[in-house]
């Protein structure tokens, strides 16, 4: 069973299709070429939520879709919760 969908390989977020809970090993698949991948959720990651596929630091660019979304405000490690709280668009 898939956790999470990579909607594109060079995106560095996945989206979460269940809840993830903390310790969890999840596993995800990219939509446009099959590759899998598993890694270990480090936060709660609500159903349709970002999780961090890389660790990222203050001023790293987002990918999802194959776009930038936007860039990072905090810290966020691999298996974390990607959000409002921790990115924002870089629209302003």
């Amino acid at each position: 069973m898939r956790q999470f969908l990579i909607h594109d390989s060079r995106d560095n977020v996945g989206v979460a299709v269940v809840d993830l809970e903390p310790g969890q090993e999840a596993s995800g698949v990219t939509l446009d070429k099959g590759s899998k991948l598993q890694i270990k959720v480090g936060q709660p990651v609500p159903l349709g939520h970002k999780i961090a596929l890389k660790d990222f630091h203050v001023g790293d660019t987002v990918i999802k879709y194959g776009e930038d979304i936007g860039k990072v405000v905090a810290e966020i490690r691999a298996g974390q919760h990607v959000h409002v709280h921790n990115l924002k668009t870089k629209r302003w």
